[in-house]
């Protein structure tokens, strides 16, 4: 960085210069200037030359300044080096100059982010630039300081960077690593994205499925809300379909909720407890009755029925087996025919020892039984097909091709188009009620607008369908801020219970404690401290939340944040400190309180 009056004039003379792409006095300004200027920066934000040319992609700039010494890897003031810039804003050209020129893939900025956080992005040009960063010796298993790792940042991007995710995957990345304010795992972000092909590949690599986040939910409660080939990908990895949340439902409850037949039927398959009821003292078909699914309440009553015969617990154990086959199919059909080099039949002894050497989710007594049913069918041998195509061990009802099209094997068939005249829309036919006829239209409503009129009800069906927790309006402010500056406590503690990040900004680097700061909402403040909330967070101006408590002459909360460690010493962009902004529009009590807190005194009366 820049020292002293020469230098400093000096930086800003030859960014001005880079800027004008004025190459011949760029070069002079080098020859004459002071040591080492091509790598000084300004003192206020800590830009350099080459982050200069690397903001405008100014290509033939960055290799003059490269071939005149400037080093790569100098950062500014947030530390982020020119390649991590250029990455940011999809600079494809620029990222390959600079990788070529030996940048550090492995710096971090000031949050502890490396390069890779900076090209997880949809574009066409981010995914260019994550091939050449991946091909240079990069950290897979960055962690920032927040605890967020970059391959759970790249699943919250779901299917846009689906193949980033399995490219992270195979260079080693770690498949559980929680984020430590959710407690969400990056298996839960695709289950919730429906990417169903990073799920079976984190499955695959040791992701384990049974993790619950901070609200004790799994990655099966996500997926039963109408994720069938989750919910069948998870079976097949031994996922636990009991587990309960902190509201008490199973994933059977939230499938309910949400009218899943599909999901109903297989949860209740493959053993989740149908009789376990909830904080609410409900049980599934009764949550299904609630929200008005009628179908879900006639499939999850039959199962009750089903249940007191007897009948519904017989098959558990050999369903999961099911699932698991029919995940490891073309593994398990290998290991048959290299045992006994057939293709189609096998002994007994061969097919007990391969399943019992691929460790088969079904115990020693079980086993033999699928294997005695199918000895029963083939007279002898066991056929391979037969054990696949659950065939003569499993009643057609839980077979999987009984619940999607999808999952059937041999060629996808196109669903047949039936030639319709256009005049054939206009005719009411028998069938047709008049619901069906004169249907509203569907109305659109923005979800901060159902936080400031207290809309809990459409609130809860946005989230239930994977609309993000912390979507921002046109003023950048997320439902959790609108919440805090409303005061309003309990939409405060709904959202932070569903997932709502307490230190997301807006554009002003207003945090939900600014807000709730300003408003003087102690209570919202107390919570927001609870919940992780980073009490001395700064905008753009360097303002805290207590400075903006202390200008808005909110006692209470001053005396809060105080109590929670506020950093009285801090200064905004101004210079001015809390006893000055207390001095200048505190309250008596409010200056009295800081000059106690800063020099231990007692205000004298």
């Amino acid at each position: 960085m820049a020292h002293g009056k020469l230098e400093t004039k000096q930086v800003y003379k030859l960014l001005q210069e880079v800027l004008q792409q004025n190459k011949e006095k760029v070069v002079q300004l080098l020859r004459s200037g002071v040591p080492g200027l091509i790598n000084l920066t300004e003192p206020k934000d800590g830009i350099g030359a080459l982050h200069l040319a690397a903001l405008n992609n100014y290509l033939e700039m960055a290799q003059l300044l490269l071939s005149l010494y400037a080093h790569p890897d100098i950062q500014n003031k947030y530390g982020q080096s020119a390649i991590m810039i250029a990455a940011k804003l999809g600079h494809v050209d620029m990222v390959a100059l600079l990788a070529n020129n030996q940048a550090n893939m492995t710096l971090v900025d000031k949050e502890g982010k490396g390069i890779l956080f900076y090209c997880i992005s949809p574009t066409k040009t981010h995914k260019q630039i994550w091939e050449i960063v991946l091909n240079n010796n990069i950290n897979v298993n960055n962690i920032a300081y927040s605890g967020r790792s970059a391959f759970m940042f790249a699943c919250e991007h779901g299917k846009d960077c689906e193949k980033l995710c399995l490219q992270l995957l195979e260079r080693g990345a770690d498949p559980n690593v929680a984020d430590p304010l959710s407690g969400r795992t990056p298996l839960m972000e695709a289950v919730r994205l429906g990417s169903l092909t990073v799920v079976r590949e984190i499955l695959q690599r040791g992701g384990n499925p049974n993790i619950v986040d901070k609200q004790k939910l799994s990655a099966a409660h996500i997926a039963a809300e109408g994720f069938i080939e989750a919910l069948i990908l998870l079976s097949a990895y031994s996922a636990d379909f009991n587990l309960v949340s902190s509201l008490g439902n199973t994933p059977l409850h939230e499938a309910a909720a949400e009218g899943c037949v599909q999901c109903c039927r297989f949860l209740v398959q493959r053993g989740c407890k149908l009789m376990t009821r909830n904080h609410q003292y409900l049980l599934p078909s009764q949550v299904a009755e609630l929200n008005n699914h009628k179908a879900a309440v006639k499939e999850l009553k039959e199962s009750e029925k089903e249940l007191q015969s007897g009948l519904l617990s017989a098959f558990f154990d050999q369903a999961r087996l099911h699932d698991w086959a029919f995940e490891h199919e073309a593994v398990l059909r290998q290991a048959f025919q290299s045992a006994e080099k057939s293709d189609s039949c096998i002994s007994e002894e061969t097919f007990l020892s391969v399943l019992k050497a691929y460790y088969a989710p079904i115990d020693d007594d079980g086993l033999q039984t699928v294997a005695d049913k199918l000895i029963r069918r083939s007279a002898g041998d066991i056929d391979i097909d037969d054990f696949f195509l659950d065939v003569g061990y499993l009643p057609n009802k839980y077979h999987l091709s009984s619940f999607h099209h999808s999952l059937t094997r041999g060629a996808r068939v196109m669903e047949k188009i039936v030639n319709q005249s256009i005049n054939d829309t206009c005719i009411i036919r028998r069938g047709h009620t008049l619901s069906s006829i004169l249907k509203p239209k569907p109305v659109y409503i923005s979800i901060n607008d159902c936080v400031k009129r207290n809309d809990f009800g459409s609130l809860y069906i946005a989230l239930r369908q994977n609309i993000p927790v912390d979507i921002r309006d046109h003023f950048y402010k997320t439902p959790l801020m609108n919440a805090c500056i409303s005061g309003n406590r309990k939409m405060v503690r709904y959202l932070i219970a569903h997932g709502a990040n307490v230190n997301t900004c807006d554009d002003l680097k207003w945090t939900s404690l600014h807000h709730a700061s300003f408003c003087g909402h102690t209570e919202i403040v107390q919570l927001l401290l609870e919940h992780g909330a980073i009490v001395d967070a700064i905008t753009i101006h360097k303002v805290t939340p207590l400075m903006r408590a202390i200008q808005s002459s909110k006692l209470s909360c001053v005396d809060l944040l105080i109590k929670s460690g506020a950093n009285l010493l801090a200064t905004n962009k101004r210079g001015q400190d809390c006893m000055l902004l207390a001095q200048m529009y505190g309250s008596p009590q409010i200056r009295a309180l800081v000059r106690h807190t800063l020099y231990q005194v007692p205000e004298v009366k």
